[in-house]
């Protein structure tokens, strides 16, 4: 059996009530999941007093006891799963963060789903996804939440390469006008992995036609990341904006806030090149205005 050190949630010391409460609420949910010992030496000790009883009423067979060892074993990392994926979900909530309010069935589907990962980033956009609804309880929906327990490593790193594109538009839209450009490929991006997104259900992709926005006023801002820009249509109302070839589903809607994506360098003047009939034009200065 493995000797790694259980991070039990108990052994942090001082946390704030928001923690707490979560703490309580996945114990309750879960059944007992912080109980103040290692985890591994109970489930071990009871297990063998277990079979110890047994050879009293069956022959117990060296089978018997590996199932059971294994059964342990497997319990046991699934456990330090669970708990590390807790531990580092709770320096993210908020002040006024309301576990309380998150339904105890969303937090049973959530062990349930998540307790068989152990690769460190996936636990990490696990704890995101724990941290986000306990902070704003219904942020993430069951469907979500399934869906990410069969996303693969490299699909979430194709997911946060696309987000580097997405745009504030009334919501995260990744902007892909052009899916042979290199200002994609360089990323990773190109038909087969977008296609690839689309078919795993984060996206939509029209590769023939496109998306627009419609209904939009004469002068309006969208952001990326943080950048504002400024936009003036052609007429004073009923505006449209093409926002290229890729739509989030609602799953990459909910998920496209925490994949920890990064903006592209260089992304935001290759945008305005694709928009440049919507710019605000330079103001002309009268000959003489700068004259004293």
């Amino acid at each position: 059996m493995s000797d790694k050190t259980t991070n039990s949630l108990v052994n942090f010391g001082d946390i704030s009530q928001p923690a707490n409460t979560l703490i309580k609420k996945i114990s309750k949910a879960v059944g007992g999941l912080f109980a103040p010992y290692q985890i591994k030496r109970i489930a071990k000790a009871e297990a063998e007093a277990e079979i110890l009883r047994a050879d009293t009423a069956i022959q117990v067979t060296d089978l018997h006891r590996r199932a059971m060892h294994r059964f342990i074993e497997e319990e046991a990392d699934r456990q330090q799963n669970m708990e590390d994926i807790t531990s580092r979900a709770l320096p993210q909530l908020s002040e006024d963060s309301d576990p309380e309010a998150v339904e105890d069935d969303w937090v049973t589907n959530f062990f349930e789903k998540s307790r068989i990962v152990s690769d460190g980033e996936m636990q990490d956009l696990w704890a995101r996804v724990l941290a986000g609804e306990a902070n704003s309880p219904g942020s993430y929906s069951k469907r979500t939440v399934n869906f990410l327990s069969d996303l693969d490593k490299t699909d979430a790193e194709i997911f946060s390469k696309l987000c580097g594109f997405g745009w504030q538009i009334g919501g995260v839209v990744p902007l892909v006008f052009d899916v042979h450009d290199d200002i994609y490929n360089r990323q990773g991006l190109n038909f087969g992995t977008i296609s690839h997104l689309d078919s795993i259900g984060l996206i939509q992709f029209k590769d023939l036609t496109g998306f627009t926005r419609i209904g939009l006023p004469k002068h309006f801002a969208i952001a990326y990341y943080g950048a504002a820009l400024q936009l003036e249509m052609p007429k004073e109302s009923d505006n449209i904006l093409e926002l290229g070839h890729v739509v989030l589903t609602k799953t990459g809607r909910e998920l496209a806030p925490i994949c920890t994506s990064q903006p592209v360098v260089g992304f935001m003047e290759y945008a305005k090149t694709k928009w440049k009939e919507y710019l605000p034009k330079p103001v002309a200065q009268h000959p003489g205005a700068a004259e004293g």
